[in-house]
């Protein structure tokens, strides 16, 4: 019988289980929660979202990350399936009703007559059998210092921020309204899908101000703070700087306050619906480590949210990562233990949807040796074989930090004819790694045959 146990139910560990038991593979899935809980998870579904609701871009001509959602699409990808029939209104980005979709996936894993579900903690690594550990940001002690041990290392680590939800019942909206920037989306609905609230030039320097005097949570002895810049903390981005937040979660472009037409706002904090019912709104890119009296304290000086109830206010974990260039492989296979792959944001990748395209390729790959048909890394060309390539060779060990995927990583379009556009030169990118992404797939297709 081949058997594949996947370590950790996340996005990674659930996309990897569903890839493997659809190509014919008995798959175990071994996640510890209920028994042993995480402080950031709040129920026991698989592919649980614990920080941001959304998957982001879903534009796959002009965005790195767009194309990789019609990668995992193409490759049947659970995830991004679930995604779909739970998304909600956010402009051009796929943010999703996060309990729905997480019991939604739940539901079609348990259902798959090639997969199970077994609770409990796994604390020690595996010496027989193929095995995917998908333990993410919050790998149990236990685990993480296994896998330290096999490696030699110090597993690195940053701190990862989980921004507040706000009931939406409480926001004032005679303050706030509803505006996609610059108006993106196809439908009224999309084009809606965020509230602002406006802040003119005193309100935003006393924000400013709060931020910087608030009380922070306090580090562990012996802990550094590495933060990962695509999630940084907001008290953090307004100590490098007073105007870094008006350049960042909190830009004023795009936008018109219909309350006050002729007045431009100095900065605008953004709030995203959190679930299909628009019960509940999280407040964009305000990831915080300030602790909670202090953050209800700030937050509520934000126009629109002074009488605001909060749903759940900010948090902070250590998010644990290996130097993958040392210690994987192109397989994703531990090189000192052949028989165990990583997947998912343990590898070092940043963002769910990265996280569960690891999944997905962890999935195939592991199913591909375990059926007797290898399967190779998707050319670089691709979005997740552009990833997987940066993760397991492509970036500097000595200065290794995790990362989203971005056309930087993408090997150069020839720009023949001239020099080529922004957009035009996306386009390129998207178009070639398409044709790349299709005929790897039909070759997967042709080798099974």
């Amino acid at each position: 019988m081949t058997q594949l146990h996947i370590i950790g139910g996340g996005m990674a560990g659930s996309e990897a289980a569903w890839q493997a038991a659809g190509l014919g593979v008995q798959v175990v899935i071994h996640e510890m929660r209920p028994q042993t809980g995480t402080f950031a998870h709040q129920t026991d579904y698989l592919a649980e979202m614990v920080c941001s609701n959304s998957f982001r871009s879903d534009d796959d001509e002009q965005n790195a990350v767009g194309l990789l959602h019609w990668e995992m699409r193409a490759a049947g990808g659970l995830i991004m399936d679930m995604a779909d029939r739970h998304a909600l209104p956010a402009g051009g980005a796929l943010a999703v009703d996060r309990d729905a979709f997480a019991r939604a996936v739940t539901e079609k894993l348990l259902a798959h007559p090639n997969i199970r579900l077994e609770r409990g903690e796994v604390n020690a690594l595996p010496d027989q059998g193929q095995w995917i550990i998908a333990t993410g940001p919050l790998t149990s002690g236990a685990l993480a210092e296994a896998i330290a041990q096999e490696t030699g290392a110090t597993a690195l680590a940053f701190f990862d921020a989980i921004a507040p939800i706000v009931y939406f019942d409480t926001i004032d909206l005679s303050k706030a309204w509803f505006q996609s920037r610059y108006d993106k989306g196809e439908t009224e609905e999309q084009r809606t899908a965020y509230l602002n609230c406006p802040m003119d030039r005193d309100q935003y320097e006393a924000f400013i101000d709060a931020l910087l005097a608030a009380d922070k949570t306090e580090f562990h002895e012996g802990e550094t703070a590495q933060y990962f810049d695509g999630c940084l903390p907001i008290e953090v981005m307004a100590e490098r700087g007073r105007e870094t937040l008006r350049h960042g979660p909190m830009k004023p472009v795009g936008l018109t306050n219909p309350h006050a037409p002729d007045k431009k706002p100095y900065a605008v904090v953004q709030l995203r619906r959190d679930n299909a019912l628009g019960t509940l709104y999280n407040i964009v890119g305000f990831q915080t480590k300030m602790k909670y009296g202090a953050q209800a304290a700030v937050f509520k000086s934000i126009p629109g949210l002074e009488d605001a109830s909060f749903a759940r206010l900010g948090g902070i974990h250590r998010n644990t990562f290996l130097n993958s260039p040392t210690l994987l492989d192109d397989q994703l296979r531990l090189r000192s233990r052949p028989n165990i792959r990583f997947a998912g944001q343990i590898t070092g990748v940043e963002g769910y949807v990265e996280s569960a395209a690891m999944g997905l390729l962890a999935g195939r790959l592991a199913a591909g040796e375990l059926l007797g048909q290898p399967v190779g890394a998707p050319p670089r060309e691709t979005a997740m074989g552009a990833l997987v390539h940066h993760i397991t060779g492509g970036a500097e060990a000595k200065t290794f930090q995790p990362m989203n995927v971005n056309f930087g990583l993408f090997p150069p379009i020839d720009a023949k004819g001239g020099r080529r556009g922004r957009r035009d030169r996306y386009k390129a990118y998207t178009d070639r790694a398409k044709l790349a992404f299709s005929d790897w797939l039909a070759g997967q297709k042709r080798d099974a045959a």
